[in-house]
Parts: C-alpha cells; sequence; structure tokens
C-alpha cells in the first residue's frame, strides 16, 4: 500500500502506520488526513492484522494541524456544503484514529514533539509508550484557539488541573516524557533507539493471546468508560457473552488442557 505522507507496513498481523512529514515535525496536512483515515480502515478490515503500531518518522511525533491548512476562521473546512454530511457534526477527526467504531487495539510509540492536535493521537490509542525525547503541550490559546476536543480528552486521562494548567499555559510551558509517566498520560518510558523495538515487542504480546477476546475486552472497556458503573459492567458483559459463541473461546480451554500453545483463528 502506497501513500504520500504516511508509511505503511504489515508483518507478524501487526500493521505499522508511521506519519511520514519530518520535514514539518509530521504536521497533519489535508492529504495525511485522508491518507490516515485510508490506512486505518485497511488495517482494521485486514484480517491478517490483530494489532496497530502507530508512531511518526525524524524527531517529532506531530504537532497538530498543519498551519497552512488552517483557515483564517480557525474553522475547518470541508469540500462539501456547510453541514452538508454526517462527518461535519462530529468531532473533527485530523489524525484521530476512528476508535469508536474499529476493534482493533492501537499501540502509539511517541518519539518526539507531541501537541495540539498529535494528542488525540495519546487519548485515542490504547496502550501509549514514549522515548525520553518525548515531550507534550498544547499550543491553541497561544495561537488565539480555543483549545477544544484535545483537552476534553485529555482531561479524562491527566488530572483536571493538570490539564487545565497544560491548556492554559499553551506552548509556553511543555511536559517531559518521564512527567508524562507519573501522571499516567503514557505507560512506558524508553530509550530513544528502542522505542520501536519495544513497541513491536508490545504488539507481538498482545498478539500471544485470543484476537476476539483482546477486541472484545477493548471494546469493553472503551464503551463503558462514560458510563455508570452498573451500565459498563452490563455492556462488557454483553461484549463477554458475544466471544463465548467463537471457536477461540473453545480452543482456550482446551489448550490448557492439552498442555500446548493455542493456535488462535480469529474466529
Amino acid at each position: 500500500m502506497s501513500y504520500e505522507t504516511v508509511l505503511y507496513d504489515v508483518s507478524d498481523r501487526i500493521a505499522t502506520i508511521t506519519l511520514n512529514r519530518p520535514d514539518v515535525l509530521n504536521a497533519v496536512s489535508k492529504q495525511m488526513q485522508r491518507e490516515l483515515a485510508d490506512a486505518f480502515a485497511s488495517a482494521e478490515k485486514d484480517d491478517e492484522v490483530w494489532t496497530l503500531i502507530v508512531t511518526a518518522a525524524g524527531r517529532g511525533f506531530c504537532p497538530g494541524a498543519d498551519v497552512g491548512d488552517i483557515s483564517e476562521s480557525g474553522k475547518v473546512s470541508y469540500a462539501e456544503s456547510y453541514l452538508g454530511s454526517y462527518p461535519q457534526w462530529e468531532p473533527p477527526r485530523e489524525a484521530t484514529p476512528p476508535f469508536r467504531e474499529m476493534a482493533k487495539p492501537i499501540v502509539c510509540a511517541v518519539n518526539g514533539v507531541c501537541c495540539g492536535a498529535g494528542l488525540d493521537l495519546i487519548t485515542t490509542s490504547d496502550i501509549v509508550i514514549a522515548s525520553e525525547k518525548a515531550t507534550f503541550f498544547d499550543p491553541h490559546v497561544s495561537i488565539g484557539l480555543v483549545s477544544a476536543r484535545e483537552m476534553a480528552r485529555l482531561a479524562r486521562v491527566l488530572p483536571f488541573n493538570i490539564c487545565m494548567r497544560m491548556a492554559l499555559m499553551g506552548k509556553h510551558e511543555r511536559m517531559d516524557a518521564r512527567r508524562a509517566y507519573e501522571l499516567g498520560l503514557v505507560s512506558e518510558v524508553v530509550e530513544h533507539e528502542r522505542l520501536g523495538e519495544r513497541a513491536r515487542e508490545i504488539a507481538m504480546t498482545i498478539n500471544q493471546n485470543a484476537p476476539l477476546a483482546v477486541r472484545g475486552t477493548r471494546l469493553a472497556l472503551r464503551k463503558g468508560q462514560g458510563l455508570p458503573l452498573y451500565e459498563a459492567e452490563l455492556v462488557a458483559e454483553m461484549f463477554r457473552e458475544r466471544v463465548t459463541k467463537t471457536e477461540d473461546a473453545l480452543e482456550g480451554p482446551r489448550s490448557f488442557k492439552e498442555k500446548r500453545k493455542p493456535e488462535w483463528k480469529a474466529e
């Protein structure tokens, strides 16, 4: 699969999507938005892909939208008529994967500067690791724009006062990788040179597990995140019940009794 702004590779049941505009720190252009959307959709529907990795080339991870694509009004522009299609009623996607609709887990490996809409990849991925060189901040108020969905999402991950500080300080204060780890924004900090290797190790560990059980677990947690506990439990049990009807659900106990490695089929 060939793109101009994104690298896409599939091996060992892992789809690696690499933002590839290093000359602008991987700022998200309109073309990159389209190519990322296509890459995520391709990985989700490919039976040979069980887990995704999202990372970036060069010294930056993603600084958000390409300034050259931002209109003077600060509004997102569309090719269609205003409010003429459903996506226009939804929060802008930019680099964001369709995390509400997809089932396969995403490992995000942050290699450098991450800010603005780049933070969406942190809050919508399932496991996030960072290079020791990674930094995080939100520049919206420093360029005259409201920090909107990015901070609304981040406020579900960080303590509220920390999120508010990041939003109001703008480009004038950055959070380093170690502080991000301490606050739970990322789950692991690794040596810069080992970032890609470690991301693959994590993805391959996930892939040792039953793929449909992994997807059901991810969906149970995602769908239940904003619900009261009782409703979240019911949603989670619904996904558990669905997976019990699969061949893999039989293979797990069977392989345990036979003292052998399970042979998952994702069916």
